[in-house]
């Protein structure tokens, strides 16, 4: 035989199924604005993340890495303390009675919000509310 052939089953003459892709090829790209529409719906309680990244045409890990990135942004973009302003005695006067012996230190007002901070209080969770408070009044 003089010829080289290099198929496998060299008496199978019938045509082979064929699959032509059309459209753009590579990787999908998603707008910002469509990374946040995916984002928000997916942090309304009832929402089930795979559903809403199905329905954005993404995977539940890209919905997750998404999120994860929108709140490194948000912590870097936001300052480390929130700004407030102390008044004189009369933050401490309207501050709330505590049943403890911790006496109110700050009283911080962030929008329609107040927060009394106390002299014990937890540095990482006085800051974690305070964001929270900042990241709202921002989205009125």
């Amino acid at each position: 035989m003089s010829r080289l052939d290099l198929t496998l089953d060299p008496k199978t003459s019938a045509a082979r199924r064929i699959e032509v892709i059309t459209g753009a090829g590579g990787r999908r790209r998603w707008s910002d604005e469509e990374k946040a529409r995916a984002i928000e719906e997916s942090l309304s309680p009832d929402a089930v993340v795979s559903q809403v990244a199905r329905r954005h045409g993404a995977t539940p890990q890209q919905l997750f890495t998404w999120r994860r990135e929108a709140l490194r942004k948000a912590a870097e973009s936001s300052p480390p303390f929130v700004p407030a302003i102390m008044e004189g005695v009369g933050a401490a006067e309207r501050a709330p009675k505590a049943e403890t012996s911790a006496a109110a230190v700050m009283e911080i007002e962030v929008g329609d919000a107040h927060v009394w901070i106390w002299r014990d209080a937890d540095i990482g969770m006085a800051t974690a509310i305070l964001r929270a408070l900042q990241t709202a009044s921002r989205a009125k």
